[in-house]
């Protein structure tokens, strides 16, 4: 599983002129599911998100999280981070899960996000998304496990 994560000021999501999530301050995730990922991985990386500390503090240090400082999340479906790029000039995505498991893994995911007391807008599983943002540091973390025990 992995999890590109953008500390934005605001960021939306619109498909076909729609805006299905949208939020203010907060992170931007881009989540992808490996097919050898397990559903013991979700609660693990939500957790993760939730309290990973890259909100700045009143000396301006990253020491505060989702969890100190309430802001929400814009979760995106985003199964081209699994792409393997070693051989040729055409990504590979053989790796990425398939996609009515992966949508499973996703909205549970998200399930586990709130759960984390965290407010949780989405994007739109397998449709052509817009992501519109703005980022703010620019702070971007990769977060990668590949079971609950790494």
């Amino acid at each position: 599983m992995k999890i590109l994560i953008q500390r934005v000021k605001t960021a939306a999501c619109i498909v076909d002129g729609c805006t299905t999530g949208a939020i203010g301050a907060g992170l931007l995730l881009f989540v992808s599911f490996n097919k050898a990922d397990t559903p013991e991985l979700l609660p693990k990386m939500a957790r993760k998100v939730a309290h990973l500390r890259i909100f700045e503090d009143a000396e301006g240090k990253m020491n505060l999280s989702l969890k100190d400082t309430n802001p929400q999340v814009l979760s995106i479906p985003q199964f081209t981070l699994e792409a393997k790029t070693k051989k040729g000039h055409r990504p590979s995505f053989t790796e990425a899960m398939p996609p009515d498991k992966a949508t499973e893994y996703y909205e549970t995911f998200n399930a586990y996000l709130e759960k984390e007391g965290i407010s949780v807008e989405t994007g739109a599983f397998q449709a052509h998304m817009d992501i519109k943002l703005t980022n703010d540091g620019p702070v971007t973390i990769i977060l990668e496990r590949t079971n609950a025990h790494d």
